[in-house]
């Protein structure tokens, strides 16, 4: 497992790649506000948004994560604290006013860039309405 990436994956490196080029600039891997050692793969610090690439296997996606087969009790009980742990980060993520943004490793990078985009340029509309929220 530690050969696994955390951060960097292929998929939000696309997505980076496809903000920038769009002129939004982020935060990669911001340590999320009063939780330890967890972080937002890509954050707008200045509107709040947290955006959340996670892979199908170590997050538990409905359509592509498998099971293994071998010690299958540990990696059941691995991959559900995962999901746990995911659902707790977005809870307080949202809690303390952060628009939360999750996404399938195996989403088309374009169209994710595109709701990402979207989702910060309606918060700085509402930013200059004397509100970051």
């Amino acid at each position: 497992m530690s050969r696994q990436a955390s951060k960097d994956t292929a998929a939000e490196l696309l997505v980076r790649r496809l903000l920038h080029a769009a002129g939004l600039r982020c935060r990669v891997e911001h340590p999320v506000p009063g939780m330890a050692r967890r972080r937002i793969d890509v954050a707008f610090t200045s509107v709040e948004v947290a955006v959340l690439i996670d892979g199908c296997f170590w997050h538990g996606c409905p359509d592509h994560a498998k099971q293994p087969k071998s010690n299958a009790e540990w990696w059941r009980q691995k991959l559900a604290r995962n999901m746990a742990r995911d659902a707790e980060t977005t809870e307080h993520l949202a809690a303390t006013g952060w628009k939360v943004l999750r996404f399938w490793e195996h989403e088309a990078p374009d169209d994710v860039a595109l709701r990402i985009a979207a989702t910060v340029e309606r918060r700085k509309g509402r930013r200059g309405l004397g509100r970051n929220r």
